[in-house]
């Protein structure tokens, strides 16, 4: 493989066509251009340049090594430009966050792709893949709504998201019969959401498996679906319950003691968070 550096001046002496001035270019000695042309002749076996004297014209080879070099060596330098750079505003981000927070956020990452460089890669996922994937270095920033206990991730509390329970939009105040004979719509986090809020507002609950099924709905933007059509309840967080299209035909309950989750932002800790990744992260900020 021929030396980047010998064909580096290689280049610099056919551009500038002086042994002394190219030194001084390089920041090297006269004779340590010479010994660099010397070398690359040396390991192609054959002969660069045509020597007269103190001045030289390119042999046939020498033409064409040039016209070949002066490419790889713009583009090396195109490339070490490349790496340096970290620009805020172009570059993929990758995020991952539950369906709710990802209804809310993705239509504003969507606007700040439209006047930046940025490629978003949105993901939909539970708490726990989110985990993994942050751990796995799969995404560049995890939203949960569980702060993780990998010594590997660096999780921060950013912002607060309340539970609602929602009926269909003819129930004013619900008891805890309207509930019972509503029966319940489940999802994915459809228990661990109506454990957190009904507990501390109903006296009478102690699991959802009190109710019965009346359906389930692993999409965020459907489990509103049958709740609209009177078919049942649901518990969901706020920003899911904000996206709904149709909200004349549900009604949203907040009752005496409100309930909250709070959402995590989570990042590799051992990995240098980039420029464009800190932009998302205060765009993510802000709206939340």
């Amino acid at each position: 493989m021929i030396n980047v550096i010998w064909l580096r001046s290689f280049c610099q002496l056919v551009e500038i066509g002086h042994f002394t001035r190219t030194a001084k270019r390089l920041h090297m000695t006269q004779s340590g251009v010479s010994q660099h042309i010397s070398k690359l002749e040396e390991q192609l076996g054959l002969a660069l340049l045509d020597r007269q004297g103190r001045q030289f014209s390119l042999t046939d080879a020498g033409e064409r090594l040039y016209a070949e070099a002066r490419v790889i060596i713009e583009s090396l330098s195109n490339l070490e430009q490349r790496v340096g750079e970290d620009p805020a505003y172009e570059g993929e981000v990758r995020v991952m966050s539950p369906g709710s927070v990802g209804l809310k956020l993705y239509g504003h990452l969507l606007d700040l792709q439209e006047r930046s460089k940025l490629v978003i890669d949105y993901r939909f996922a539970p708490n726990a893949d989110v985990e993994d994937a942050i751990a796995n270095r799969d995404i560049d920033i995890g939203l949960m709504t569980q702060s993780s206990m990998l010594a590997e991730l660096d999780c921060q509390a950013i912002a607060e998201e309340a539970l609602l329970l929602l009926t269909p939009a003819t129930f004013s105040e619900p008891s805890w019969n309207d509930l019972i004979t509503l029966g319940f719509i489940d999802h994915p986090d459809g228990a661990y959401h109506a454990a957190s809020l009904l507990a501390v507002n109903y006296s009478e609950f102690q699991h959802s498996n009190l109710f019965t099924k009346k359906g389930f709905s692993n999409q965020i933007s459907l489990i509103l679906e049958p709740v609209c059509r009177g078919l049942g309840f649901t518990v969901l967080p706020a920003h899911a319950v904000a996206a709904f299209p149709r909200p004349e035909l549900i009604k949203t309950h907040r009752l005496s003691h409100p309930v909250s989750e709070t959402i995590y932002l989570g990042v590799r800790r051992d990995k240098p968070i980039a420029k464009r990744v800190t932009t998302v992260i205060n765009e993510i900020k802000k709206w939340l």
